[in-house]
Order: structure tokens, then sequence, then C-alpha cells
């Protein structure tokens, strides 16, 4: 049996979906390479499809290795011939051509079976870079291309679509693209729906902290052309790995499965690659050459998702994701923007560090909380530490008060605002009646926060048009002190203790939705902060 069908029944049961075999070719392989093939005769491969045909109702169908000329010829006519004035049920053709390890797994006179027979059939062909070229050069217009980017990709994908099937989705896991390709493409082609799945969207600078995580910009990107005129570009971020043994199949498949199940052909698409990327980021890393992929990483019953190295912060992206307009209100809010635009009045910064020397109490006292709930030595230094460095924080808040003629009197003197109250009592309370998990997630929002905020206004500053600017701006050092490394150290520090909590204690989803909740409220509590700055200040 091909280790094709073996990866195909892997994703069948992965998706919920009883899956049935029809054996075209026998091959001797291992992940190191393909050592022989023994086709299965012609009239045999028909007696298989008949005997699964006439028995279990077929959602999708798939195609794989093929091997031969009359092995594709007696696919067609069973199929043909089952399906006869009603229909055939979803067909995705992929085109194995050449094996992982470079072996020729179908013939040169098959090909031309393949095109003419077998593509006006299917709903969906799902070619690789190599396969796309070979197939191109063997259609009638015998077209003779390279595809070594995002356009010849489009291109190339668009000529495959002449050939007869409703869709095409070409897979350029051998093509090498960047983001700064993907966002030049994205600008010339308004029409084509870009999707980037598993990339940092928005306001997600923080999470690049662990800087092996982002050490490369290559994303791998899949292009579908249907019919109807749709055209969706796949985007996911590539994997250096050798553990690619059966992806071309494992994706077709779960495609098949998604269709059968009722998806349209745009998200099935979507959810396969998502799941067959996923599969190689938790591949076991079997054999000494091309390993096969973990097919079963979807069956983990697990709220948060493992770490992988395209996601290192599985929990806090999800934070993230929950909260989008909140988080974003927070980040990128209007005593921000004015900050990093050096033109923030001076009353209302006058109003938020006097306010936030306030408030630092409480997150400090909230942090003496969270020394006490720990039940480790590291817990409790981590804890410790971030009170020492709030103390650290508070001599930098009299330093720059005093550059804006706020004195420590009048720090100490300042009358606590409703809000500080509010927040302040909302994290002691916290702190209070749960674990410390659940004040993990209320002091998070501001560290994260406030370093995301930094971040983003120093990335601003080197955008033309922005209005962001370090130079002669009276907020520089605010900009610098949370932008820099010894703040973003303490975010590092930050993200892998709440990481490591939930991997620790994976939450059940009541558990989830408490610390979503909590981490929303805060998000919200410290745009309020900022509100009071703008109104009572100004």
């Amino acid at each position: 049996m091909a280790a094709a069908l073996k990866a195909d029944l892997k994703t069948f049961a992965a998706h919920g979906c009883y899956g049935m075999s029809v054996i075209t070719a026998l091959t001797a392989q291992n992940t190191t390479g393909v050592q022989d093939v023994f086709p299965v005769p012609p009239g045999f491969v028909e007696e298989q499809i008949k005997s699964v045909l006439d028995d279990i109702e077929v959602g999708a169908i798939k195609t794989g290795m093929l091997y031969d000329a009359d092995n594709a010829k007696a696919v067609v006519k069973a199929l043909s011939g089952h399906f006869a004035g009603m229909g055939i049920p979803a067909l995705v053709c992929d085109p194995v051509c050449v094996s992982t390890s470079g072996h020729t797994l179908l013939h040169p006179d098959a090909v031309e079976v393949v095109i003419k027979e077998l593509f006006p059939l299917a709903a969906l062909v799902t070619p690789n870079k190599s396969e796309a070229e070979l197939l191109l050069r063997y259609s009638e217009r015998k077209v003779e291309t390279e595809i070594t980017s995002l356009e010849t990709m489009l291109d190339a994908a668009g000529e495959l679509l002449t050939l007869g099937s409703q869709a095409v989705l070409l897979k350029g896991g051998h093509v090498t693209v960047t983001l700064a390709d993907l966002a030049s493409f994205s600008d010339q082609h308004s029409d084509v729906r870009v999707i980037r799945d598993g990339l940092l969207g928005e306001n997600m600078e923080i999470l690049q902290v662990e800087k092996s995580s982002s050490a490369s910009d290559r994303v791998v990107v899949d292009v579908l052309r249907e019919k109807t005129g749709d055209t969706t570009v796949l985007a996911r971020p590539h994997i250096s790995t050798r553990s690619t043994h059966g992806t071309g199949c494992t994706l077709s498949a779960a495609i098949a499965s998604e269709l059968a199940r009722g998806t349209s052909m745009a998200q099935a698409v979507r959810a396969a690659s998502v799941y067959t990327h996923l599969g190689i980021e938790d591949a076991p890393g079997l054999g000494h050459g091309n390993g096969p992929l973990n097919h079963l990483h979807s069956l983990r019953m697990a709220c948060v998702p493992a770490k992988s190295p395209s996601n290192p912060y599985p929990l806090t992206k999800m934070l993230i994701e929950s909260t989008t307009a909140a988080w974003k209100h927070f980040v990128e809010h209007e005593f921000v923007r004015l900050l990093g635009q050096g033109v923030l009045p001076a009353k209302c910064f006058a109003y938020f560090i006097k306010q936030d020397y306030i408030y630092l109490k409480y997150y400090a006292r909230a942090h003496g909380l969270l020394a006490a709930k720990s039940t480790s030595y590291p817990e409790i230094a981590s804890a410790t530490q971030i009170i020492l460095n709030i103390l650290t924080e508070i001599d930098t808040h009299k330093t720059m008060s005093a550059e804006f003629g706020i004195s420590i009197e009048d720090l100490e003197n300042a009358e606590e605002g409703i809000e500080t109250t509010g927040y302040g009592g909302y994290l002691l309370t916290m702190g209070l009646e749960g674990d410390a998990t659940k004040l993990l997630m209320a002091v998070l929002a501001c560290l994260l926060g406030y370093g995301e905020a930094g971040l983003w206004l120093k990335k601003q500053a080197t955008v033309k048009g922005s209005g962001i600017v370090l130079e002669g701006n009276p907020f520089r050092r605010w900009i610098e002190d949370y932008s820099g490394e010894a703040y973003q150290e303490a975010i590092r520090v930050g993200l892998e203790r709440i990481e490591a909590c939930a991997e620790a204690d994976p939450p059940s989803p009541a558990r989830l939705k408490d610390w979503l909740n909590v981490w929303k409220r805060c998000t919200e509590l410290e745009a309020g902060f900022w509100d009071a700055a703008m109104k009572f200040g100004s």
C-alpha cells in the first residue's frame, strides 16, 4: 500500500470522515525514498472502485498516484460509468507525478490522459510547482513556463484552469516568497483575496520578542483560482523541516474531507491548508529522510493550542485576538497618538503621570499577592522582580515629572481619580478571589499594552506621513523606555510565565472564558485610564 493512502485515511479520520480506498499501485518505500513500484492491473482497479461505490454513499473523491495511462483510464471509466447522468461528487485530483524523495510516480503517457479525461471531471486540481510546469508542457497549448514567484503562480494557475477542472490550487511550497513580496502583490491585485493564516497581524509586535521565531520573513503561498472568477492567495509561515512526506496527499485528502462536509471550495482549501501546516509543525520526526506529518494533531483536547515555532505564545495571541477592537483602542489610543506626535497637552500628561504614580502602588501590591500565591521560587522571584522594576519605574516617573514641572510633592499629594481607584481595586479583587493565573491575566494587560504601545510608536516613527516623531518629541523618553530592551525583556519574562501556566495547567472551556473576561476588562480599564487623562487633563 502506498504511503499516500495511509496518509489519506488518517486525514479522513481526523476530519470525522470515513475513508474508503482503491489501490492503483503498491510501493516499497520509506522516508529515504521509493525503492520499487508494483502497479495493480487496470481491471482490478475498476473492480475496487465499483465495489466501494456500490455499497456506501460517497461525499467526495480524491485521486492520487495513478501510475500509468491504463490505470488512469480505468479510473475515468469507472467514475464516469457509475455516476453517469447524476454528476460526480466533488472530485479532488492530486496529479502525483514525483514523490517527495524524487521518484517518478506517473508515466509520461499517463499525463495526457489525466489532462484530457480526468481534469474535466474534477472540482479541484492540486499540483505543486513541478507538477504544474509538467502539466502545462503536456497541455494542448504546450505552455513552457518557469514558476518562480507569486505573479507566475497566478498566471500558471490561470492556464491550468483552462484544462477543464472547476478550480485549481497551485501549491507554492517550492517557491520562495517573502512578506514584502506578499505585501507588494496584495497592493497590485486588489481583486485577489489574500488570507494570512498563522502570520502576525496588527498590534502584535510584542510577539516578536522571541527573535528566533521571526528569523526569516519567508512565507509559503498557495494560489486558488476558481471558474467563478474568484482568486484566493493563502499565506502561512515557512517551516524549515524534513517532515514533508505525504504533504500533498494530506492536503488534498483534507480538502476532500471538507468538501464532503459541505464546506465551500475556498473555505475547504483554507481549513485544509491550516490542518496540513499544523501537521508539519507537530511532526514526530521519524525516519532518516523526509519524515511523515502528525495527521492526528487536531484531536488533542485542548482549549489553548500547543506552542509551535510560528506561534510561540498561543495563549497571549488568543487573548489579543479575542479583544481585537478593545486592544487596538488601547494601544493606538488618542493619548498615545498625540504623545507620539509630540503634541499631547502638558496638562493631560501631568494628570496621567500623577495617576500612574498612584496606580503603580496597586500594581506593586497585586504582584505582592502574586508572590504570595506562587508555589515555586522562580515564580516568587518573578513577581518580586516586577515589584523591584516598579520601584525603578517610580524613579523614572519622578525624573520625567520634574521635566514637566511636576514635583515629588505634587505626585505624593495628587488626588486619586475614580478610574484609578476602579482599576486598582479590580486588580486587588482578582488577587483576592482568583488563583495565580487569573491574577496574571489581570496584570498582563498593563505590562503588554504599554510595551505594544511603545513598539507601535517606534514603528510608526519610521512610516512616512504617520505624524509620529522621535526627534524633538518632548515625550521621546517615554516612547524609548517602553520600546526599549529592558522593558521588552520584562515582557518576554511575562509572556513565558503566562504561557507556562497555561501549558502546565491547561484550562477548561469555562476557565478559559473567565481568563478572557479578565483580560478584556483590564484592557478596557487601561483605555479608560487614558480617557481620564484626556478628559481631566484638558
